[in-house]
Formats: C-alpha cells, sequence, structure tokens
C-alpha cells in the first residue's frame, strides 16, 4: 500500500488524490448575485447539508491551486451574503459542466448554458429553472481555511426556503429518489449518476466555450436537442469552417444522399446520434450545413 504524508505531495497530487478518494459527492449548484445585481452560476462538490434545525448547508469554493485566486462565487457570498443552492440531476448535468468554464467576471453563465434564470421569494440571487431543487439561503458564516492555493472557504448557509418540482414527489409529497436522478462527483472527469453508476464527462475547455448563447437560433431553439445536447455543443472554442462543413458533408453523402436538402429537424436528430458517441465535431458540422 502506498503511504504518503500531505505536506511531501505537491498541492495539485493531494488535491487529486482527496477527489478521487472521497466520492461521489453531491454538487451544489450556486447561484448569486454581485453588488450590482450581475448573476454568476457555478457547481461545487466540496458540498453537503449539516443540519436540519436549523436547515444548514455549506459548500466550499477553494481557492484555485494553480495560482491562488478566489472564485466569483465566494466574492459575491462575502458581499451579498446570500445564494440559492440547485441540485444537478441528469438532464442538466451537460449544462452544469459547461457553467464551470471560468468564463470573465460579469459574464452570465445561465445564459452560456443555457438555463433559465427564475426569481427567488426571498433572496435576490435566482434559480435554476430546470433544476428539481432549489434552495434560498442566507449565508450565516464564512470560514476561511487558509490563504494558499487550494485552500477551503467554507460557506455556512441557513435554507430560508426551498422549492420542490412535482415531477419528483408521490401522492404524499415524498421525493421519489428515481425521479429525481441525482448526479454526483468524483475524481478527474468523472461523475456518478444515482440511478446507473459511473459515467465521464469531458472537462470544460481552458479556452472559453462559446456557450449556448452564442449558438445560432435553429440550433439553441431545437425541439430535438436536448440541455445536455447544447451543453456538449456550447463547450466548444469556435465553430468549424465552410470548408470543414463542406468536407464534411462531401464524406457522408453516401450515407445521407438528401442531406443538402434535409430539414433542421431531420439534421438534428442525426447530429442527436453523433452526441451520443460524444463526436461533437461532427455534429456542428451537420448543424450548419
Amino acid at each position: 500500500m502506498a503511504s504518503y504524508n500531505p505536506k511531501d505531495l505537491s498541492t495539485g497530487r493531494l488535491h487529486a488524490y482527496l477527489l478521487s478518494a472521497v466520492a461521489p459527492r453531491p454538487i451544489a449548484f450556486a447561484s448569486t448575485v454581485d453588488v450590482d445585481g450581475n448573476p454568476n452560476l457555478s457547481p461545487y462538490s466540496f458540498f453537503n447539508v449539516f443540519s436540519a434545525n436549523p436547515p444548514i448547508m455549506i459548500f466550499s469554493p477553494a481557492r484555485r491551486v494553480r495560482d491562488n485566486t478566489t472564485k466569483h462565487t465566494l466574492e459575491n457570498v462575502e458581499a451579498t451574503k446570500e445564494v440559492v443552492i440547485n441540485v444537478v440531476n441528469y438532464d442538466i448535468v451537460q449544462q452544469m459542466s459547461l457553467s464551470s468554464t471560468e468564463y470573465a467576471k460579469g459574464v452570465n453563465e445561465f445564459e452560456k448554458a443555457g438555463l433559465t434564470m427564475l426569481e427567488s421569494d426571498i433572496v435576490k440571487p435566482f434559480r435554476v429553472a430546470e433544476s428539481p431543487v432549489q434552495f434560498e439561503c442566507k449565508v450565516n458564516e464564512i470560514v476561511h481555511l487558509g490563504t494558499e492555493g487550494g485552500a477551503g472557504n467554507l460557506v455556512i448557509c441557513e435554507v430560508v426556503k426551498l422549492h420542490i418540482s412535482d415531477d419528483v414527489l408521490d401522492d404524499k409529497d415524498v421525493i421519489i429518489q428515481e425521479r429525481l436522478d441525482l448526479v454526483a462527483r468524483a475524481g478527474g472527469s468523472y461523475y456518478n449518476r444515482a440511478k446507473k453508476g459511473f459515467f465521464e464527462i469531458p472537462k470544460p475547455l481552458t479556452t472559453l466555450g462559446i456557450g449556448v448563447d452564442a449558438m445560432p437560433l435553429q440550433v439553441k431553439n431545437s425541439m430535438v436537442l436536448t440541455g445536455n445536447d447544447l451543453g456538449m455543443l456550447g463547450n466548444v472554442p469556435s465553430l468549424p469552417t465552410q470548408n470543414d462543413i463542406d468536407s464534411f458533408i462531401d464524406t457522408v453523402s453516401e450515407r445521407y444522399p438528401n442531406i443538402r436538402d434535409m430539414s433542421h429537424h431531420e439534421k438534428h436528430k442525426i447530429a442527436r446520434n453523433y452526441l451520443s458517441y460524444g463526436d461533437v465535431d461532427s455534429a456542428w458540422k451537420l448543424l450548419l450545413s
């Protein structure tokens, strides 16, 4: 058995061991606003519920390991003392992953991820309308655990109102776990689906993904593509060129002889098939043909 003294490991290596070994972890999809009311949305897997009376949740936006900077979420909760914690189910996991891209301050991750802002009843931050359970919270305390990269910041939140979708409740208002279909985080690119076990999602690009807001309307408003599909499509740095699109169409014209005359609806169905195999590049070329 390999044994280590944490002080002998680099922060990055220790961080990777902790995240891979302490898993799966629930995800706090944290919605905040800055002092000017600009929305921010980001997921955190250093998260859990710690009390029912009072109802207390804690999540930790840690300092970045690579450069010791802090997250916009932490800056916002320090300034406003409010947050909405949304749960993440399988239907929005790709959009959640896209929202974790480190967009510049002031960029609205709701728009980038193609998620809907829903006004809260008590706090100022918006809820994620697509999330099946949303917790409006007041921040009671923030505990800073260190000043170096990788140090956590415990945001201790008290739930002041919760919202639960009727779709996940039975006739006695009890949550049905199979309907909730929660997703949890593991190490590296791995996630865990409550109903089906581990699966993998490529990490968001270090170069910024274009986001759902930058997509052509016929793609963004598709009646075929799901939120997860849009999340995958939004995690590309740029769209293919016309030459790339034409070359692709030439290569698949034997399989799809009428491809140039297909409706958007027909193309979107085929694009979904490409996305099911993780082939985002081909899906985009088809969608833009």
